[in-house]
């Protein structure tokens, strides 16, 4: 019997769930990745559970960036503590796709207890719209507990007119007005 390395395995199981109408749908929607076998969450989440923590396997995945189920899993197989301020600035940096920064932030930037610290870098002006983006989907996360910074960098990212960003901020906004005001 022929043993595969981890990554093997991964990409097997890649190919074993692909899904050929999704993969077209992402293809269409103009994916930058060159490579889409359509998997969707849950599927990810499935695959993840079965290779667990690996920040090897994880890195081998990140840097496949022509696979956007690579690019998706890679996250979910680090801890908090796999990463530093300047190598999830880096992640974000190198993600391709709006897609990727969400599930980057959710499944493991939002765990680390310098997230607000990688939301005020990323929200540098001078930096991508991908970057701002990916620090307003994690101040979504410093609502309730950093309320003043999280209003302060929203307004400012609002007030740039940035497409990709003006609705998260537009929502962060929103929801502390509530906060303030819920009746």
């Amino acid at each position: 019997m022929t043993d595969f390395s981890r990554l093997q395995q991964v990409k097997r199981r890649f190919f074993a769930m692909r899904n050929g109408v999704i993969a077209d749908t992402y293809r269409k929607a103009g994916s930058p990745h060159h490579i889409i076998f359509g998997l969707v969450l849950p599927q990810l989440v499935e695959i993840a559970s079965e290779f667990s923590h690996d920040p090897e396997l994880a890195r081998q995945l990140w840097n496949n960036r022509s696979t956007r189920e690579s690019m998706l899993l890679a996250p979910m197989l680090l801890r908090p503590e796999d990463i530093t301020v300047d190598s999830a600035l880096e992640m974000i940096n190198q993600s391709p796709a709006t897609e990727t920064v969400d599930i980057l932030c959710h499944r493991l930037l939002r765990h680390t207890p310098f997230s607000l610290n990688i939301a005020i870098k990323a929200s540098d002006p001078e930096l991508t719209p991908i970057c701002r983006y990916a620090a307003m989907r994690l101040l979504w996360h410093k609502i309730y507990s950093d309320a003043a910074t999280v209003r302060q960098l929203a307004e400012r990212e609002l007030a740039t007119g940035e497409p990709l960003t003006s609705l998260p901020a537009r929502q962060i906004l929103d929801e502390l007005d509530y906060m303030q005001n819920p009746g």
